[in-house]
This record gives structure tokens, sequence and C-alpha cells, in this order.
């Protein structure tokens, strides 16, 4: 199965930002399965950086953006996918839509983040990382 995770779900880990950590890092430890295929983008990976180098200084920052792109595919954010979100509508906020079709092009099977609604006019499945756990039975008990 191919996972696109949205910036919010890699800015809650690299910060460690409880409760969504716990639920966020079972997400991404789903790299290491032959089951999944996890994906983001370059610019969910901007924004991680982002917000890692305001908590943990730049050094730090990349060093943990540098484990994660050793584990995360990476999807491709190209003209098409710009394009698209500009006209597209329903897209209300140009992130999102640029994600969107990250995941698309990657042919992922489902979108994880916390903004769920932001993601309104997806056609493929979208869940917050909980949500995505218990649906695939991926819970720790």
């Amino acid at each position: 199965m191919k996972v696109f995770v949205d910036a919010n779900i890699l800015v809650s880990v690299l910060n460690k930002e409880y409760p969504l950590f716990t639920y966020s890092a079972r997400v991404l430890s789903l790299a290491d399965s032959k089951q999944f295929q996890i994906y983001t983008s370059p610019v969910c990976l901007a924004i991680a950086f982002y917000f890692s180098e305001k908590k943990s200084g730049t050094a730090a920052a990349k060093r943990k953006i540098e484990m994660l792109v050793e584990r995360l595919e990476i999807a491709i954010t190209d003209k098409e996918a710009v394009l698209r979100s500009i006209k597209n509508k329903s897209v209300q906020d140009f992130e999102d839509g640029l994600e969107y079709y990250s995941a698309l092009s990657a042919e992922c099977d489902c979108l994880v983040t916390q903004d769920v609604g932001d993601f309104h006019f997806s056609d493929i499945e979208v869940m917050d990382a909980e949500t995505f756990l218990i649906t695939y039975k991926l819970q720790k008990n």
C-alpha cells in the first residue's frame, strides 16, 4: 500500500508534539514494512524542516530530515501538480493541492493528515494518523 504523509505528520514526529506524535511516529515506522511505501513531497519536507529548525536548530533539523529521507519515498512535485492545483477550483489551499497532486502522481492509495477537511476534493482516501492505524489494524495493543 502506498501512503502519502502530509507535512503536519512529519512536524509532529520531528518536534515530538504529543499526543499526535504517538500516532504519527507509528505511521512513519511503517516505512520499514514490506506492506507499505510511505511517501511525502519536497514541499512537506521543507515545511517540516522549517518547524524543526525553529525548535531544534539548523544542524539538528538537517539530521532529522536526512533520517526521514533515507526511509521515505519522495513523490514528485512538478509543473503538472502546480497547474492542477491552481486550476482545481475545489482546492482552497495551494500547498494542500501540491501535496494531493504529488500523492496522485506517486499513485498513493491514501493520504494521512491531521487536516482531513482540507482535502475535501480528494478522490483518494484521506484520514488522520489515528484513524489510519485503526482502519488498517496497525494500532499497538
